[in-house]
This record gives C-alpha cells, structure tokens and sequence, in this order.
C-alpha cells in the first residue's frame, strides 16, 4: 500500500505575519513542487464522492486547488471573486471582518436552481468568505452539498460559522 504524504512537510510557517501572533500557512512551498501539488490535489478530491455540478472555487487561492478538483471530479468550475472582476452580469455579498467588511460576486448565471455545489478553498480559518459563498450559490437556487478545504484552522471559528454544511479538511492545524 503506497503512503500517504504527509503534506505539512511541505508548508511553511511563517510567525507574526501579517500581523504580530498570526502563523501564516503558506502553501507556496507546497504548490511549487510537482509532487506535493499532486498529492494535494488527490487529497482534497479524495474527500468525498457525492455527485456534483460544480465546483466554486474562491479568490486566489481557491482558484488554484478548485479548478483541479473540477477536472477530477469531470465537472465545471465556478470563480467567485472580489467585486469588480467579472465581466458579466453578477450577484454580490458583503460580509464581515475582523476590521470591517468585504465583498464577493459571481456571475448571475453561474448557478442553477438545484445545481449541486462544492465548494473549495485552500484555508478555513473564520469561515466569513465560505459563508457568503454559500449565501451566493443558495440565493441562485444552488445546493452546496459541502465544503472542502486543504488546511483548516481549528483554534478559530471557522466551522462553527459553517454550521449545517458538511465541511471537511485535509490538514489541521
């Protein structure tokens, strides 16, 4: 049986930054060798086998483990992305930070009613940015059938605030 990678090897910590007393998980590290990407990847695809339309992927690095997963999984892939973005029609959601708010949008023809949804990012850290993805997708008449992430924090609130939504995580911190 092959092992398992054990993909924190290849993610750096980085202490105090941005700010004094955050550890700051860059996945750079990881993303730059071909080995770690793949089993990345796989790891992440690897979280669940429900059926799925699409999968959301957010603003950046969303983007980057998303859209693999979408190729895996043989289906589409949806941005949601910072306003501004987007050259067509969009819908919109602010929602809160620790230090005031923020926006996202995705195309208003991106989800369908009863489209099932995954949703992928790289980090669960508060789950604000996840939770306004839902609220998008649901006011579209989209059905997430969950959340999968590479890395979740779990010393902040993040899952709770995903409540009610089957959110799973490669890595924990």
């Amino acid at each position: 049986m092959e092992e398992i990678m054990d993909l924190r090897d290849k993610i750096r910590a980085l202490k105090d930054y941005p700010s004094e007393g955050i550890i700051f998980r860059d996945i750079t590290t990881l993303l730059k060798e071909s080995d770690g990407f793949k089993e990345a990847i796989d790891q992440i695809s690897d979280l669940r086998n429900d059926e799925i339309d699409v999968v959301v992927g957010i603003e950046a690095r969303g983007f980057i483990v998303g859209a693999p997963i979408a190729y895996k999984k043989g289906c589409g892939f949806v941005p949601v992305r910072k306003p501004g973005k987007l050259p067509s029609e969009t819908v919109s959601k602010e929602y809160s930070l620790e230090y005031g708010t923020d926006k996202i949008e995705m195309h208003q023809d991106a989800i369908k009613e009863g489209t099932k949804v995954l949703i992928v990012d790289d980090l669960l850290a508060t789950g604000g940015t996840s939770k306004a993805a839902i609220e998008l997708i649901e006011s579209l008449g989209g059905v997430v059938i969950g959340l999968d992430f590479l890395i979740e924090l779990e010393d902040l609130p993040g899952r709770d605030v995903l409540k009610g939504y089957d959110v799973r995580s490669v890595i924990k911190y």
